[in-house]
């Protein structure tokens, strides 16, 4: 008979072979090399859409749980991060920026913040006084609409040169306009330039000019080549090591303020077969840290003979890749370059530019459709978008045989209520940047009257209504690459005054992390390794110092960066 005492013995001789059996039973896991604990992690996965942890092996994410259940994928040799409560996302991306423009923006003169013209003069002559004779003095982000004060004298409200060549007589000065669709030009940069008041306005582009017939020095459009080939010439006669050490530097800018915006990957909206080779050169060197999702921009003969050699899939452990090509069919709304249906309430006489002819962008469509590429199209203004889902719709019926394009609208911002739905009856992706619509919605109504503003303006509801996928971005160096800042702008629709641009089109917060996150993936075709917390993809991932699915409103703009991770290394921590 069982006493007490052996009755307790045996019942811990149970317990034991229990626990002993549980242990052989139990599936062992190899240690991870990363893992994240203890915070709120928002996966962007239906069917596990909040965790607490994850771990991470080499670059990929192997589980996704409850503390307790990512506990047993820590040993001693396991990088473990405290998130604190802290909120973890998938990596942001910006679906739609000019990489090497970012970092080109840190070389020159900084314009986004100047107050009005008067300011930029001051930069101007402040910058002459420091450099070289002849050298060229650069610049970007300026705009007119956001100034304090119009300049005098004026023309439509752009300034006149004459200030600015009075500081600068012997230093040509190029400066772009915010949007990129439009460029400043002093006296001696077009006496470099061969602009005179004879010059003749290229097709898709306008030199401004005063009631006399005299240049002001304010490019739209394609006209900027005039002054952006003297520039060149300029650059291509300095020492080649000064200019491949630049090249360089610009990448590397780029990149660093990148990741400190908390961004993993990047969609570059347009560069050459050159610039390609130099990110395939850092992606090979292991030194690209951000993934980039690039869009080829040259002319059609260019195109020809030379695209099915630049379909690159992500080489450098999946930071390069090379699946499309861009091309532009209009300019920005701001400078008057939207190419529009009627004509501008705030300038009668013209309704846009169209910047390549509509049999240009026919046969782009043709090269990328029959060489296997996406095609990614610049079109802003109705008219655009209306010329551009044409060709997109006339390419796939000569093509029934090809599925699943993915063909992207970059911008589509101001769009006729008929074309709405085209975008997801055709499967056409709009390519949109929340930050556009409250930076731009000062004058959208003074350019289009409030009936088109309504309409068809930034219309992000009725597009995903339609079965569109909208991916988000900035547009930098147009708009700071910031994510905070376009997600705010996506859920708020607030613009600085504090009025809401037409608030009935704002996303929710779920859907606006879902365009910086998933969509952005699913536009690059690489939804089956980004975009998403789960096992089996990529580990990117952005830690961040406030929850902005649930706080406030007005406080997601105060939220930070604390980590970007990109592929399980740490590339950024506060």
């Amino acid at each position: 008979m069982f006493n007490q005492y052996s009755y307790k013995f045996f019942l811990l001789i149970l317990s034991f072979s229990i626990i002993v059996l549980c242990i052989s039973c139990g599936k062992k896991v190899e240690p991870a090399d990363l893992v994240l604990k203890n915070g709120k992690i928002v996966t962007v996965n239906d069917e596990k859409p909040e965790a607490q942890a994850l771990a991470v092996r080499g670059d990929t994410i192997v589980a996704v749980g409850s503390n307790e259940e990512i506990e047993a994928y820590i040993t001693q040799t396991t990088k473990v991060i405290d998130l604190e409560g802290k909120l973890a996302i998938p990596g942001f991306t910006d679906a739609h920026v000019h990489f090497t423009g970012i970092g080109q923006a840190k070389l020159g003169l900084d314009l986004m913040h100047v107050k009005n013209w008067d300011e930029v003069v001051a930069m101007v002559k402040d910058a002459v006084e420091k450099a070289q004779p002849g050298e060229w003095i650069t610049g970007r982000g300026w705009h007119q609409e956001k100034w304090d004060k119009t300049p005098e004298p004026n023309v439509h409200g752009l300034p006149l040169h004459h200030s600015i060549s009075k500081v600068s007589p012997d230093n040509p000065v190029l400066l772009r306009h915010a949007s990129g669709h439009s460029s400043f030009a002093n006296a001696k940069a077009m006496e470099m330039g061969e602009v005179t008041s004879k010059t003749l306005d290229p097709s898709g582009g306008e030199i401004v000019k005063d009631s006399k017939g005299n240049p002001i020095g304010i490019f739209r459009e394609t006209a900027q080549r005039l002054i952006r080939r003297a520039f060149s010439h300029y650059v291509d006669n300095r020492p080649p090591e000064e200019n491949e050490a630049e090249r360089r530097k610009v990448v590397d800018l780029a990149i660093k303020e990148c990741v400190s915006k908390g961004l993993t990957s990047l969609h570059d909206a347009g560069s050459s077969f050159e610039t390609i080779d130099l990110f395939k050169e850092f992606a090979q060197e292991g030194k690209l840290g951000i993934r980039l999702y690039v869009m080829i921009r040259t002319d059609n003969e260019e195109l020809e003979k030379r695209v099915s050699n630049y379909k690159i899939m992500g080489i450098g452990e999946n930071h390069l890749t090379v699946h499309s090509i861009k091309r532009s069919i209009d300019g920005a709304l701001g400078p008057h370059g939207a190419w529009l249906l009627e004509p501008y309430k705030s300038l009668p006489a013209s309704v846009g530019l169209n910047t390549s002819p509509l049999d240009v962008v026919k046969e782009t469509a043709r090269i990328a459709i029959e060489n296997g590429f996406q095609l990614c199209v610049h079109a802003i203004g109705d008219r655009a978008n209306q010329e551009t889902l044409n060709i997109f719709e006339e390419a796939f019926k000569a093509h029934p045989e090809k599925k699943g394009l993915r063909w992207r609208i970059e911008h589509s911002q101001h769009l006729h209520p008929n074309d709405i739905p085209r975008f997801g009856q055709l499967g056409v992706i709009a390519s949109m940047q929340g930050i556009h619509c409250t930076s731009d919605g000062p004058w959208v109504l003074k350019r289009l009257g409030e009936k088109r503003a309504e309409e068809g303006a930034y219309v992000w509801q009725k597009l995903m209504r339609s079965g569109a996928i909208i991916c988000n971005g900035t547009d930098a160096p147009v708009e700071d690459v910031d994510p905070l800042a376009s997600f705010y702008a996506t859920v708020s629709r607030r613009m600085k005054d504090g009025t809401v641009f037409y608030p009935d089109q704002r996303m929710s917060r779920e859907e606006a992390l879902r365009s910086y996150t998933l969509n952005c993936a699913y536009a690059a075709f690489q939804e089956d390794i980004l975009g998403s917390l789960e096992p089996g993809k990529l580990a990117d991932i952005t830690v961040l110092s406030k929850d902005i699915i649930t706080i406030p409103e007005d406080e997601i703009l105060s939220t930070e960066v604390l980590y970007t991770i990109v592929g399980g290394k740490v590339l950024y921590q506060k």
